[in-house]
């Protein structure tokens, strides 16, 4: 067994100060699990809401909730990787969408799936429906329900799709806690005998 009075005092509060870091941390991120179920319960709900009007300014709260706008015109055309319904990988063709008088794209519509990089070539705006997603770039973007002319309807968004990995997190960091501190216990004792 090792002494207290034998322990060297910077070294052990340096230690003790990483452990109670890394528990810190599994238990932030346990919470944040929780916090991150309930965004996904309250997404799943919105889908059951009326349709709303294309929100201006771009509104995150409206997530996964079916709206309707209106695209005057195409301006530009960008391409991310994707899913159609049956879950085959390829390409989603977003539409930069003029929306009124002002300057600038107003709408990023995704209009379709293919196998292509190419965006379609016959799609000049009009009405649109879908379903409200999160857009790295723009905040966020209307899924089209249907697709543009040549194209494939892309996978719905799903908020069940977001990732929830917090408890894995918690474990880790649950795991490098128990090894810090088993690691400090190995090399007390080896320089107690030594």
């Amino acid at each position: 067994m090792i002494a207290i009075r034998n322990l060297p005092v910077i070294p052990t509060v340096l230690v003790a100060l990483a452990v109670a870091t890394m528990i810190g941390l599994g238990i932030w991120q346990i919470q944040r699990k929780a916090e991150k179920e309930a965004l996904v319960d309250r997404y799943a709900s919105t889908s059951a809401l009326p349709p709303v009007a294309w929100p201006e300014p771009p509104d995150t709260e409206l997530l996964y909730r079916r709206a309707t706008g209106f695209c005057l015109e195409p301006v530009d055309w960008r391409s991310i990787a994707g899913q159609n319904r049956e879950g085959e990988a390829g390409w989603q063709h977003i539409a930069s969408c003029r929306t009124g008088g002002g300057e600038g794209p107003g709408m990023q519509v995704v209009v379709g799936w293919s196998a292509s990089m190419e965006p379609p070539e016959d799609w000049e705006g009009g009405e649109v429906s879908g379903i409200i997603a999160l857009d790295p770039e723009y905040e966020i973007r209307l899924v089209s329900e249907d697709a543009a002319p040549g194209l494939q309807p892309v996978a719905r968004p799903d908020p069940a799709d977001m990732p929830n990995n917090h408890l894995l997190y918690a474990i880790q960091w649950f795991f490098f806690a128990g090894a810090a501190a088993l690691i400090y216990v190995l090399a007390l004792r080896k320089r107690m005998r030594s």
